[in-house]
Formats: structure tokens, C-alpha cells, sequence
């Protein structure tokens, strides 16, 4: 059964992503920042305090990781604000890239070939790998490997986009032979 987390709980607010603030900072002594930046050095959390209240703003726990803490006099409202619009903009820079399969058979007809070749660019224009599997089954599992290289080789010679391999060709067993491209850049 497990315990009941208090909602002053350290480790819930840890989980919940939130900084402590003024009262909630269980450190007695730590390096402070105030609001122009400027290093006031380690001092006491009365004394800090004291210098948030006179300025009336709040002191805020930057980093509990370190020893000692770093915390700095400013309006929690705007420092929350200001993080949010980081962590927003870090977001929106991310680029979300997945590898996308395509899988073909060495009996694929001529117009399906160019079907998946085509759906290989777009993915690859919208940034993902794709990752191109000749399967083999039954008796192609033993035909010969320049063969089987030659009909993976079909569709990478018409995907109408530049791209670059990844990975090499390789066989997989006997079971497949594999191809990863992605978006030349």
C-alpha cells in the first residue's frame, strides 16, 4: 500500500516541477542573487528573507541540487512566467523525428514501388528516417544477395527527394534486408 504524499511534501513539489519559495526553502544558508543580478554571497535565509520582504518581492529557489542552494530575490509570478515562455519556445524548437517503414516484397509491382517511394519523400521532407525493408519469405530467403541488394536498390534509385543513408544495406538474418535514409541536408 502506498503512503500518502502531503502536499507540502519536498519530494512533491519536486514531482510537481515547482520551485520553493520565501518560507517553503529548507536550506539555512544559501548564495543569493538579487533582482538587478548582482551576487549578495551566501547568507542566511533570515537574512535573505529580510532582503526579499524590504525589496517586496519573493526569494526563490534556483537550483537545490548545489550546496549550497542558489536562490534569487524576484516576483514569483514573473519568474514563473518567464520559465513557462522557455520551456515553450525550447518546445517549439524541438523537432520530433521518428523512424517511419516501409516494406516491400521482392515481387512488388513497378506502380506500388512508386507509391512507396513517394510516401519515403514525404516523410523525409517532414524530417523523419524511413527505414526501407526488403522482406524475404519462403524460397527468396535463399536467392543470392547481389540479387536481393539490386531490388532494394530499385526503389532508392526513383524516391524523387534528396536524401543520404544513414545506414547501409544490411541483411538481417534471413529474414529482411534493410535500408535507413534521411532528409540530405
Amino acid at each position: 500500500m502506498a503512503l500518502p504524499i502531503k502536499k507540502d511534501d519536498y519530494s512533491f513539489r519536486k514531482f510537481l516541477n515547482k520551485v520553493s519559495i520565501n518560507n517553503q526553502i529548507r536550506a539555512f544558508e544559501m548564495r543569493v542573487i538579487d533582482e538587478k543580478g548582482k551576487n549578495l554571497g551566501v547568507i542566511s535565509k533570515d537574512e535573505a528573507l529580510r532582503l526579499a520582504k524590504e525589496a517586496g518581492l519573493d526569494l526563490i529557489e534556483l537550483s537545490s541540487t548545489v550546496n549550497p542552494p542558489i536562490c534569487k530575490i524576484a516576483d514569483y509570478g514573473k519568474h514563473t512566467y518567464e520559465m513557462s515562455k522557455k520551456k515553450k519556445e525550447v518546445k517549439s524548437k524541438q523537432v520530433n523525428s521518428e523512424t517511419k517503414n516501409i516494406q516491400m516484397s521482392v515481387e512488388i509491382s513497378d506502380n506500388d514501388l512508386g507509391i512507396k517511394a513517394k510516401r519515403a519523400a514525404e516523410w523525409m521532407k517532414e524530417g523523419h528516417r524511413v527505414k526501407i525493408e526488403l522482406q524475404l519469405k519462403g524460397r527468396t530467403k535463399f536467392m543470392e544477395d547481389s540479387f536481393l541488394r539490386e531490388r532494394l536498390n530499385r526503389i532508392l534509385v526513383i524516391i524523387p527527394c534528396e536524401y543520404k543513408t544513414a545506414e547501409p544495406i544490411k541483411k538481417v538474418g534471413n529474414k529482411s534486408f534493410i535500408v535507413v535514409l534521411e532528409k540530405a541536408k
